[in-house]
């Protein structure tokens, strides 16, 4: 499935995430200020630090919700201090967001949620619809459970939902803010090995979390927020 749509740039330096001396506002306040960050594809990060640091807002840069006000900013194609408004749905195309909560509608089935999202990111064709949704479903282990409710699930198969739509338009990033807060330990090691897989197959994965025992479980690289700054553990 292609989009119509501007052409994006490319990174002279082949990155699908770029920040330079890059000022990160919550309206007049600064949360995060001299960003620099190179993040190339394929890698696995981690996005820690205490509640307030940075980190929500940091992710929220990449899609465009919350402005740059100062510095170079780009992701998957963009140049986010200059994207124009009507540019953005077709940048957070290239991207998937996964949710703490889940955000699923809950009064559509599994099945009817991932159509819902196709049908406002521009697809047409039924069969390609249904194909893709049913892809997407077993990449994820819930294809038998697309016929049912959000509420029918646990909250360790609502996340692999919330997985799954991130997958549907094939993007190049994956976002996930605290995707596993609100899980059991168990269900939280299901989850961290699925999104490790999909990193695997070439997708650059960005998560902000708590659970630092996660982190020496599955390794990857540990970018933290602290101080208004944003530091690399070595």
């Amino acid at each position: 499935m292609s989009f119509k749509k501007n052409v994006p740039i490319e990174n002279k330096n082949g990155n699908i995430v770029e920040l330079k001396n890059t000022v990160i506002r919550h309206r007049e306040n600064i949360v995060l200020k001299d960003v620099n960050l190179e993040v190339k594809k394929g890698e696995f990060i981690y996005l820690i630090g205490k509640v307030g640091s940075g980190k929500s807002s940091l992710l929220k840069t990449f899609y465009a919700e919350v402005t740059i006000s100062e510095g170079y900013a780009f992701a998957v194609g963009y140049d986010l201090k200059k994207v124009k408004s009507k540019n953005i749905p077709f940048l957070r195309r290239k991207m998937g967001i996964i949710f703490q909560d889940f955000q699923l509608l809950s009064d559509r089935s599994v099945y009817e949620n991932l159509d819902f999202v196709l049908k406002a990111t521009g697809w047409k064709n039924k069969k390609e619809m249904d194909t893709r949704i049913r892809e997407v479903l077993t990449q994820v282990d819930m294809l038998h459970k697309g016929y049912k409710m959000p509420h029918q699930l646990s909250g360790g198969e609502q996340q692999r939902i919330g997985i799954a739509r991130a997958l549907l338009n094939e993007p190049d990033l994956i976002l996930a803010d605290e995707p596993t807060g609100n899980l059991d330990p168990e269900t939280t090691n299901e989850l961290m090995i699925l999104l490790q897989k999909i990193s695997e197959m070439g997708k650059t994965v960005i998560m902000a979390t708590h659970n630092y025992g996660m982190i020496d479980k599955y390794k990857g690289r540990i970018l933290r927020c602290e101080d208004a700054r944003l530091k690399e553990n070595e």
